[in-house]
């Protein structure tokens, strides 16, 4: 977790502040997460409701025959469906990372903290006001939602006398992500989109299609450069305010432009996968206790880890009752809530 801030002693130089990292573990989880989740995806394509034998995925991907209905399956079903795992697990990953970096909150993920039920209630929206909607569009509105929800949320928060805790922040982020279920189940069952809905509420990326990729990967991939451009800012602001002004850094910006991100990430993730949350809560505890807390090594460790965590928890999500799928975001929760209740009880023993 983040380490609180300390007062910055009287002629301590940037080159002074040393960071607890370990380089050798974050390359053997770089190395080692890549192998393992190009061993994931070869598993996610070969099971499902029709089992594929991995010489036909050789096949279907680099000698395709459109006439071959396995071949079809692999295209058009399960490499989008795989590949849409891997994107949002490193998008909301990442995503938990600079916003538990930026807040000094161990608790902060863009599901607890209202983003993604601000993105749902956009999203909502347009298909009850603005059916056939492009889905460009949708991810624009999906940002527009998952930024109401911040602003909300941290609005409410700070209202509180004694400023903005991490419980106070979790418990708005509750109470806000509630009401804004709420209305989008209303605005969903008055006018008759429920069903449209019904993809969000379950959480997954069953039906995941290749133009979804071709729009959200080149969010995704400018807002995670983007991290691991500040990366090296979030580690000083991980230590606290006061030792990041004291070397010269400007937190506003940093803070500004990490939140852009974290919007385009969250965002982008929601109007694919729906709601699914935890995984910025639980990805970005595992990588810092493993790697240590210089986020350089953090945001790549933790999109590799966030990757593999919803490749797998999509699989398993086939696996668990074959041929019906259980809600991956059913099967994240299972870890995710334990965990949760974990750090809060450490964290905030005012709950």
């Amino acid at each position: 977790m983040a380490q609180q801030a300390q007062p910055l002693k009287e002629g301590v130089r940037k080159e002074e502040i040393k960071f607890h990292s370990r380089p050798w573990a974050a390359a053997v989880i770089l190395f080692g997460g890549i192998i393992a989740l190009f061993f994931g995806m070869v598993l996610s394509i070969s099971f499902g409701a029709a089992d594929i034998q991995f010489s036909v995925i050789w096949d279907a991907i680099f000698h395709f025959n459109p006439d071959v209905t396995q071949h079809q399956i692999i295209q058009e079903v399960r490499l989008p469906r795989l590949l849409g795992g891997a994107m949002v697990g490193a998008s909301l990953a990442v995503a938990g990372a600079i916003m538990q970096g930026m807040t000094l909150n161990p608790l902060a993920d863009s599901s607890i903290l209202g983003l993604n039920s601000g993105a749902g209630f956009a999203l909502a929206i347009c298909l009850a006001f603005f059916p056939g909607l492009p889905f460009m569009y949708l991810i624009l509105y999906s940002f527009l939602g998952a930024g109401l929800g911040a602003v909300l949320i941290f609005g409410i928060g700070s209202l509180a006398k004694g400023g903005l805790t991490p419980v106070r922040l979790v418990l708005a982020g509750a109470a806000l992500s509630a009401m804004l279920s709420a209305l989008s189940e209303g605005i969903a069952l008055y006018f008759k989109v429920g069903q449209d809905m019904a993809f969000w509420y379950a959480g997954g990326v069953a039906g995941t299609k290749w133009y979804q990729l071709e729009i959200m990967f080149p969010w995704i991939v400018i807002a995670l450069v983007g991290a691991i451009a500040i990366s090296r800012s979030l580690t000083m602001l991980s230590l606290g305010d006061e030792i990041a002004k004291g070397l010269g850094m400007k937190t506003a910006w940093v803070k500004v432009v990490g939140t852009l991100l974290v919007l385009i990430l969250a965002g982008s993730a929601v109007s694919v996968v729906g709601s699914v949350g935890f995984v910025g809560l639980i990805i970005p505890h595992v990588t810092r206790y493993l790697v240590g807390v210089d986020y350089r090594w953090v945001i790549p460790c933790s999109a590799v880890l966030g990757s593999l965590l919803v490749v797998f928890a999509d699989l398993a999500a086939r696996m668990v009752n074959p041929p019906f799928e259980t809600p991956m975001g059913a099967l994240i929760a299972l870890i995710g809530v334990p965990f949760f209740l974990y750090l809060a009880r450490k964290q905030g023993r005012g709950l």
